[in-house]
């Protein structure tokens, strides 16, 4: 399994369709995987084990979020103020 997860991120290019974000405007969709990435991050390391399945959650908000927000949520991520539950 890990290869085939490996082969999809190696062969990763923009976002794949998400039926839960049908609609056009993918903002909501940039949002749920910014806060997926912080929480298999969050996850994995607590347990010990590797992060690298979270690496998928990165590169698909990393290709629907300006970069600006990205900066934005990480900064009030380590000021404490970020809006969502990580």
């Amino acid at each position: 399994m890990a290869d085939v997860i490996e082969d999809k991120i190696k062969n990763y290019r923009t976002a794949p369709f998400d039926a839960r974000f049908p609609n056009t405007n993918q903002t909501r969709n940039c949002f749920q995987n910014y806060l997926d990435f912080h929480r298999c991050n969050k996850a994995l390391s607590s347990k010990g084990q590797e992060t690298s399945p979270c690496d998928w959650y990165q590169r698909v908000y990393k290709s629907l979020c300006p970069m600006s927000w990205v900066e934005k949520w990480d900064g009030q991520i380590e000021d404490g103020s970020f809006p969502g539950k990580i």
